[in-house]
């Protein structure tokens, strides 16, 4: 079965993720990918702190994820996979995993001016994303914009044309 979901926040794992998005998934697995938490023993420490009860946490790197994902490695379990970009979906999806819906949570906002779209309160997507965020939409991923999993999940599309 593998990936379950995802979802994009820059804080990866914090209380809001622990407390809500990881009991909804219910997944053996939580993982982060996101290479400067990765190799820094400090961000990973007080992340394992949060670590969803009764859960497996990995937190590693784009490279190891990618290899591990290639290899099969979690093709017998159930996995959650948080990251800060939506690059990492692709990429998940472009080695051939199936990622049924990503949820576009809380991005760091960008000095004003900056081109792209306010995706909501929480998000925002740069220009540059948009033709990822298509192509993962195009690979059969729901996406949606949802901070807490009690808002109601808006749809992409309505922020980005498919």
């Amino acid at each position: 079965m593998s990936i379950v979901a995802g979802r994009i926040d820059y804080r990866l794992l914090h209380g809001i993720v622990q407390g809500f998005w990881c009991p909804t998934y219910a997944t053996q697995r939580t993982m982060i990918i996101d290479d400067a938490t990765a190799n820094d023993e400090v961000r990973k420490s007080a992340m394992r702190l949060s670590k969803p009860a009764g859960q497996a946490l990995s937190i590693i790197n784009r490279e190891t994820a990618y290899a591990n994902f290639k290899s099969g490695k979690y093709d017998n379990h159930t996995v959650f996979v948080i990251a800060r970009d939506p690059q990492t979906f692709l990429d998940l999806i472009e080695l051939g995993q199936k990622v049924p819906i990503l949820t576009l949570g809380l991005t760091e906002l960008p000095p004003e001016g900056t081109p792209g779209v306010l995706a909501g309160r929480r998000a925002f997507i740069h220009d540059s994303e948009v033709p990822v965020y298509q192509k993962i939409a195009q690979a059969g991923t729901k996406v949606e914009i949802r901070y807490m999993t009690t808002d109601k999940p808006v749809p992409l599309s309505e922020y980005v044309a498919a």
